[in-house]
């Protein structure tokens, strides 16, 4: 049982309430994603890619700005190379020892993926930054996670969504002490021929890192870009030329596969003409796409239930250029996307001279790679082994990448309404153009306002969180039936930033901890008398009970005293209260050792007359308050003194000095003026009893 209720519990100091965003990679660029987040010191990167325009370390994220062992959480949001290229190489040759997790499909992609890009890099042995053994070995450090399924890693919740974008490929919601943080990685709000559109999380995030690639573009309509693609294919084979289609092993491929397969099937003028994709993982990556069938959207779904749409009727695969018989027109689909080496820049190099051929670039391509030089239309090109060559075939752009555009960005964000938004994975002035495009978007909206930011590499974003802090009553203490003014005792367990108040007696049924008990026994040499100990622990608390048969003196209601003929043996539970009140009593005893007082000039036991006191105290409360405060004095009764101050009554039981009263502010200040009164009273009436003794 668990129930909210307002307590006065001591909240620990927390860990800073500062959210910190840190791109290491993707911060005004295209390439390399990785995003540290540190929130309530705990610390997750989100993805740990390369950048395809360059090589060796330097294709890196900024890692060494991150102490590695003490990242707690690593999520990869999909298997393109500028996401999870860099993950063999940091799990396998850093410190880091928090857990991993991808989608099952970006698992059984990765693997093949990675191990291509090893083989075809055309980079010295000694620039790689891991071998096939370490991706082997990698494997086994990568948890999955199905999208929806909530996990938790030391307090830090999450789960994902579909993002569209490629198979596999996820949105993660990440929830730090009830702050939310949405990572889009790359994400597609329109479904294609195979994949879902990303979904809109039913769940509000605090703030959303979410992609810039495309800044202010608005998409071509699918069905206009079809058409164009189809076209520019239909006429470069027609003039008998070969069309080259660069594309990364998976994802934009399989999507136009599916196109020129239709598109094929309808064209029987086209059937002489081969269709080839050329990648070494075609086989495993088909194998792949057939087995997460229901992890596509519907069409495909459906479909499978006929025939299987990823076996096709006129493509066929090509492992080689020793493979490959190149006689008369042909359409090749080859990787890698962005022909920085393999299949696609070989075959690039051996058609570009001739004017009947064509390139058809048909996704995103990054600053620094050979797809992005050729858009420009140069003359000529330079091949890898240093020489030019003439550029005369023809070159077309035609966007299949599933990045969102700004139409698909603002009504997506538009859905969530994110107080922060923080742009990634984009190109400095795209990502320029988006900020300020949705700025300009709310900027009249009463209602709602976006702070967005746009963070380069290695530039932190700072945001502050401070929520209110509650405790659940959980337990024993639940069940209890609260009393107005009732003071909730009981132990504050904090877990993974919730906190619960319950009895020690619960601590079992709801944590790992128990409690125990430490009875502490302090020896004291004391050759003193019983009386002359009394006396001066009379001085010292109000309450002291005896038992004389048995010589034992009880202080402060925990405190045990045992009197023997040469010692007082003390005895406590200890506790931080307790341990206290026990030096107190130990400095008294060991003052009453150290005083020559003949036994038959100690004073009596101590007391306080209650009609002296009342008169006190009455004079007090109206000096304080007023006459009006106390009507009738003479009309209190079995010892208690009624009060009323602003209409808020009050009681003080004279013998005992309790005071009771609704109003919590009151009790206090009474409280503090009744005990200043007795500590006052005390040393008038140990001065007359001094005096009547010596």
């Amino acid at each position: 049982m668990a129930t909210k209720r307002k307590t006065d519990a001591f909240f620990p100091v927390e860990e800073n309430d500062q959210l910190i965003i840190r791109p290491l990679g993707a911060g005004q660029e295209v390439g390399r994603s990785c995003i540290m987040m540190e929130f309530k010191g705990k610390k997750i990167m989100l993805d740990c890619g390369i950048h395809p325009g360059l090589n060796g370390f330097a294709s890196l994220p900024f890692l060494d700005l991150v102490e590695v062992e003490e990242v707690d959480l690593l999520l990869v949001s999909h298997f393109h190379l500028d996401h999870c290229g860099a993950l063999p190489y940091f799990l396998e040759k850093t410190a880091f020892k928090g857990r991993c997790f991808m989608t099952h499909a970006t698992k059984a992609i990765y693997r093949w993926l990675l191990s291509d890009y090893v083989k075809v890099s055309n980079i010295a042995t000694e620039d790689m930054l891991y071998t096939e053994k370490d991706i082997e070995n990698s494997m086994d450090k990568i948890e999955t996670i199905n999208f929806h399924q909530e996990k938790e890693v030391n307090g830090i919740k999450f789960w994902c969504y579909t993002a569209g974008h490629v198979l596999g490929a996820a949105m993660f919601m990440i929830e730090i002490a009830g702050v939310k943080v949405l990572y889009t990685g790359d994400f597609s709000r329109q479904e294609d021929r195979h994949l879902m559109a990303a979904e809109i999380p039913s769940v509000r995030p605090d703030v959303v890192i979410i992609e810039s690639t495309y800044g202010t573009h608005i998409h071509e309509k699918r069905e206009d870009r079809e058409a164009r693609f189809t076209g520019l294919v239909h006429d470069i084979v027609s003039r008998g030329g070969r069309c080259l289609i660069p594309v990364f092993a998976l994802g934009r491929a399989q999507e136009l596969l599916l196109i020129l397969d239709e598109y094929w099937s309808n064209h029987p003028e086209l059937h002489e003409t081969p269709i080839y994709y050329a990648s070494s993982l075609a086989k495993k990556c088909m194998s792949v796409y057939q087995t997460y069938i229901n992890a596509m959207n519907d069409k495909i779904r459906r479909q499978i239930t006929i025939s299987n749409p990823f076996v096709f009727k006129h493509i066929s695969n090509l492992k080689s250029m020793e493979h490959f018989e190149d006689i008369g027109p042909s359409v090749v689909l080859a990787s890698p996307g962005m022909m920085q080496s393999g299949l696609s820049r070989e075959l690039f190099e051996s058609w570009c001279t001739d004017k009947r051929n064509g390139v058809i670039i048909a996704g995103y391509c990054v600053e620094g790679t050979l797809a992005k030089h050729v858009l420009s239309e140069p003359d000529e090109i330079v091949t890898m082994t240093g020489q030019k060559l003439p550029l005369k075939c023809s070159v077309d752009y035609i966007s299949f990448s599933a990045h969102t555009d700004y139409q698909q960005t603002s009504e997506f964000l538009r859905a969530l309404k994110p107080p922060h938004v923080v742009l990634v994975h984009g190109e400095q002035n795209e990502m320029s153009r988006l900020r300020a495009a949705l700025i300009r978007e709310y900027e009249d909206d009463e209602n709602y306002q976006m702070l967005v930011n746009n963070p380069r590499n290695t530039v932190a974003v700072e945001l502050h969180f401070r929520g209110e802090k509650m405790a659940k009553v959980v337990g024993v203490l639940a069940s209890e039936k609260p009393e107005q003014n009732h003071k909730i005792a009981g132990i504050l367990v904090k877990r993974n930033f919730n906190y619960h108040i319950m009895s020690p007696v619960d601590l079992p049924n709801y944590t790992d901890l128990a409690m125990s008990t430490v009875l502490q026994r302090l020896s004291i040499y004391y050759t003193g008398t019983l009386p002359l100990l009394r006396y001066y622990l009379s001085q010292l608390a109000q309450n002291l009970e005896e038992i004389p048969e048995k010589n034992v003196l009880k202080v402060f209601g925990c405190i045990t005293l045992h009197v023997e003929s040469s010692r007082v043996l003390v005895e406590w539970n200890s506790n931080p209260v307790t341990d206290m009140y026990a030096d107190a009593v130990v400095t008294v005893i060991l003052r009453a050792e150290s005083d020559p007082m003949p036994h038959k000039n100690v004073p009596p036991a101590l007391e306080v007359c209650d009609e002296h006191f009342k008169e006190c105290l009455e004079k007090m409360l109206i000096d304080m308050f007023g006459v009006e405060s106390i009507k009738d004095p003479s009309k209190s009764q079995n010892g208690v003194l009624s009060i009323t101050v602003d209409s808020k009554m009050a009681n003080i039981e004279l013998a005992t000095q309790k005071v009771t009263c609704d109003d919590r502010l009151l009790q206090q200040t009474l409280e503090t003026a009744v005990s200043k009164l007795h500590q006052a009273i005390t040393p008038i009436n140990t001065k007359k009893a001094e005096a009547t003794h010596s």
